[in-house]
């Protein structure tokens, strides 16, 4: 049975297009040390190279919300039959393609970095950055400033994290139009948006005697975890696309399907089943995967053993239980064994 696998932050996904007569042409390297990333970017020149040369506490920041995003790649598709393994065997293989599962990998990332990054500018750990602030918003309708709000808090600088997301994965590619690199950076802006479109003002009132005659409020980031839920419902609903008539484009596959907006998901390719053991597709296959026997979606046995069955076992294991609360302040509990009932896809 393949499981997901966790790696610490030290390792680096790096997500590269193939390219001819270049330090990248190597592959599609995936859960890379970052310094062995930029032993191959030392002797280039650009963004990334700066970063790798010259700016290691922002590379360390950008390790780790690297690790941020694939951690959380692992969680949205814990149930699905790829589950965002860090296997290099297989996650390398899956990248080399451009399917909804690439497309989904390349926005997480880009959302990691973009989140670590801005949530170090606010903690004061990056050099050449600030709070962000915005003016004060105008009362058209001769509102009260409770209704309005005063925007002249410190935010957080979503525009400062997404910069230095751009200039550690997009910079490289900017040059080239085939149809994987545009493809890529539409879902990396998918990812920035993911969180830029959510933040969310929290305010707090100022005044005697707790009144709000004047507020203070600023733009916060959503939690992680958000950010990753709205990728997987644009993951869900990932459209298919062509090469456009201009070779520098890309348009829906089918003429009634709508045209995806840059924060949609976009693929070009469509996905193996993943039912099997495939080494040329990063395949482990199903066989041995846990799978709910009550449920119709992704975890179902159904779906998840791809109609091969399943067979049940029953494991022993403890749980708490007679539990009665103690004056004062303490709940005391008994150790039970039950039987849980486990089911195995075939």
């Amino acid at each position: 049975m393949h499981t997901v696998l966790f790696v610490p932050a030290v390792y680096l996904l790096l997500i590269l297009t193939p390219f001819s007569n270049s330090w990248w042409t190597v592959g599609s390297y995936l859960v890379m040390d970052p310094n062995q990333t930029c032993k191959r970017a030392n002797w280039s020149r650009g963004k990334m190279a700066d970063i790798c040369n010259n700016k290691p506490g922002l590379l360390n920041q950008i390790t780790k919300g690297i690790a941020l995003g694939q951690t959380e790649c692992q969680y949205q598709f814990r149930y699905r039959r790829w589950n965002c393994t860090t296997s290099r065997r297989s996650i390398k293989k899956v990248m080399l393609r451009d399917t909804r599962e690439t497309g989904f990998v390349n926005a997480m990332i880009a959302a990691g970095i973009t989140f670590q990054v801005t949530r170090a500018c606010t903690k004061g750990e990056q050099i050449g950055c600030s709070c962000s602030k915005r003016k004060k918003k105008k009362n058209k309708k001769n509102r009260p400033p409770l209704l309005e709000g005063e925007w002249d808090g410190c935010g957080e600088n979503i525009e400062f994290g997404i910069k230095k997301s751009k200039d550690f994965l997009d910079t490289r590619y900017r040059k080239r139009s085939d149809m994987k690199t545009l493809v890529k950076l539409h879902n990396y802006v998918a990812g920035r948006l993911a969180i830029k479109k959510c933040m969310v003002p929290v305010c707090k009132c100022h005044g005697l005697s707790g009144s709000c005659t004047l507020r203070t409020c600023t733009r916060k980031m959503p939690t992680f975890r958000e950010v990753g839920n709205r990728l997987k419902e644009r993951f869900d609903g990932a459209a298919k696309v062509i090469a456009g008539n201009d070779g520098q484009s890309f348009m829906p596959e089918g003429e009634t399907i709508k045209r995806p907006g840059r924060g949609d998901l976009v693929y070009s390719e469509e996905s193996p089943l993943y039912c099997v053991p495939n080494n040329t597709l990063g395949s482990f296959g199903t066989q041995g995967r846990i799978c709910n026997d009550t449920s119709q979606g992704e975890e179902g046995c159904g779906i998840l053993c791809c109609g091969r069955g399943y067979s049940t076992y029953t494991e022993e294991i403890r749980v708490n239980c007679n539990c009665t609360f103690k004056y004062c302040c303490e709940v005391q509990c008994d150790t039970c064994k039950v039987n849980k009932r486990v089911n195995i896809c075939s």
